[in-house]
């Protein structure tokens, strides 16, 4: 039996090769963005793609692109996010309301929407995008890091919920990744250079890394993995130790104080 999908901002960069990871795998695919231009450009590439104009903030556009897309998605990927950076001290209300909004708010009005009808479909998946600016403090990262901690637990919370109705929901957390909305940082090479110099795993992460995750998820394979979040940074959030100094001197294995 075929399966279905609908990826939020699939117009562009990671949710985009989401869409393309689940057309190959057969999935019937929900291209839903914001921009409605990018969601038919993408969708028409697809075997089976189709493009869905809507707003995740807006439950009523939601319910409508459901009603387009003919059925109950087996999984829902909450991609579509948007950023404001900028220190606190200047960061204006607007702004840190908006980030809030489509990063945290828009994927509880998603997800309840489609929740519904996947509960009276008999269940499904959900992976929700994350990131480690909510593990790890981003600084000038204005209120995109609170909105990505916040989903973490929102995460959680749906998945202890929505675990009797047979809905599975997890996050996945990207790290430095090439592409999508962190392609700009990404375009000035020495920025590019240090970082890969320090991601313990030796390199960027792309968006095909994020596509794998997210599909292993949705997949039979994590059948019974319910309310985890999935961190894919090639271990940089385990890596603060490593910028600090240490002397060479106790870094000498045995030879420690004697008994």
């Amino acid at each position: 039996m075929s399966k279905s999908i609908i990826v939020t901002g699939a117009g562009a960069g990671i949710g985009e090769s989401i869409a393309r990871r689940a057309d190959d795998a057969g999935y019937k695919v929900g291209v839903l963005d914001v921009n409605n231009e990018a969601a038919e450009e993408v969708a028409s590439s697809l075997t089976n793609g189709v493009a869905l104009h809507a707003s995740t903030t807006d439950p009523v556009q939601i319910e409508q692109a459901l009603d387009i897309f003919g059925e109950a998605p087996d999984a829902l990927v909450n991609n579509a996010g948007i950023v404001r950076f900028g220190p606190l001290i200047d960061l204006s209300i607007d702004d840190w309301r908006s980030v809030l909004e489509v990063n945290l708010s828009g994927v509880f009005i998603c997800s309840q929407v489609v929740a519904a009808r996947m509960r009276d479909n008999g269940g499904g998946s959900i992976v929700n995008m994350t990131s480690i600016a909510g593990i790890q403090p981003n600084v000038n990262g204005g209120s995109y890091g609170a909105a990505k901690a916040g989903l973490h637990l929102l995460t959680r919370q749906m998945s202890v919920e929505w675990g009797e109705f047979r809905i599975r929901v997890n996050s996945v957390a990207p790290g430095f990744i090439d592409g999508g909305m962190s392609a700009p940082i990404f375009q000035d090479l020495e920025i590019r250079s240090t970082r890969e110099e320090r991601v313990p795993s030796g390199r960027l992460g792309t968006v095909e890394d994020i596509a794998s995750a997210v599909m292993f998820l949705c997949s039979e394979e994590g059948a019974y993995i319910n309310g985890n979040q999935l961190v894919v940074d090639g271990s940089v959030t385990n890596s603060l130790m490593a910028s600090f100094p240490r002397p060479k001197s106790v870094d000498s294995v045995g030879g420690g104080d004697s008994q």
